[in-house]
């Protein structure tokens, strides 16, 4: 990668207002990262994401209550007959457009850390074809790290 003018020289500037550094802030731990993965698979229910995790109810309450906060899941009540009222937890907007940077995350370890690609693939439901994140340009084109440059906004 290339860098313009004044981030030409990295000694020269610091990564100040880092949206990554921000990103992690709000979903930095693995627990937020496999909570927020069982939100993409269909979890709702706090019992379920404690099980599917493998964390303490400590624990994924704080994190759910964060995400929460975040307003990456909001909580729905909900009531079985003859128990009380409870939330279950779903994506919002602004969680569903993690999805990416969870699939990348996915897709790098599928490549990169599992000898036989991984347990799960992500297909369209209309024509079964893989879904797959890469980094294109506007118009479409494929783009490697070679192929950029940064620059200040």
């Amino acid at each position: 990668m290339r860098r313009e003018g004044a981030l030409a020289d990295l000694g020269s500037w610091q990564p100040t207002r880092c949206s990554l550094a921000l990103a992690m802030d709000v979903i930095g731990t693995k627990s937020a990262f496999l909570l927020l993965r069982e939100a993409i698979y269909g979890t709702t229910r706090f019992d379920d994401f404690v099980r599917r995790v493998g964390i303490t109810e400590a624990v994924a309450a704080g994190r759910l209550k964060e995400l929460v906060e975040a307003g990456i899941l909001a909580k729905q009540p909900y009531r079985e007959p003859g128990q009380r009222t409870r939330s279950e937890y779903v994506l919002t907007e602004k969680g569903e457009a993690l999805f990416p940077a969870m699939l990348a995350l996915i897709q790098w370890g599928d490549e990169y850390l599992q000898p036989d690609g991984g347990p799960v693939e992500f297909v369209a439901d209309e024509t079964e074809a893989e879904v797959r994140v890469d980094v294109r340009t506007d118009q479409g084109d494929r783009v490697g790290l070679d192929g950029l440059r940064l620059r200040r906004r």
